[in-house]
């Protein structure tokens, strides 16, 4: 095979269509644009939602709700899931539990909550605990620490 033989696989390539060549082609006079009005115009870009002039959809719709620029969104880690990942006398930081899976995303900080028990003394490392979680951690001989 040499270089002059090559040529692309069957079906691979396609000719582009040209338009407004004449009656010929299929394609002449309207150039596929139909008749007249603003979609048959050169230049005719219409923003995204535009609906003709008609009221577009995303101002018919109220508005709803608000977002607190000063809220916080805590990652939460129940005290029954640390009694299954760490073993007796570990610290958990928030590094540990993102290793572990426990934590998927840190988003403002790490909650310990208080849902299950507890029996291993763990040094906990967080940036907010519920009391109950604070109970049952320091009550199994761990110690809790906000950070």
């Amino acid at each position: 095979m040499k270089l002059h033989e090559l040529s692309p696989a069957a079906g691979s390539t396609k000719e582009r269509k040209r338009i407004g060549r004449g009656p010929a082609s299929g394609q002449g006079k309207t150039a596929g644009k139909g008749h007249k009005g603003q979609k048959a115009r050169a230049g005719r870009g219409m923003r995204a939602g535009f609906e003709g002039g008609q009221m577009p959809l995303q101002r018919r719709i109220p508005k709803r709700g608000f977002v607190n620029i000063f809220g916080t969104e805590m990652a939460i880690v129940n005290v029954a899931a640390l009694e299954k990942a760490y073993d007796n006398g570990d610290t958990v930081t928030i590094e540990s539990l993102v290793e572990k899976g426990l934590v998927k995303k840190v988003l403002d900080g790490v909650k310990v909550l208080g849902n299950g028990d507890i029996t291993k003394a763990l040094t906990v490392q967080a940036n907010a605990f519920s009391d109950s979680a604070k109970q049952k951690i320091e009550a199994a001989g761990g110690k809790t620490e906000v950070i």
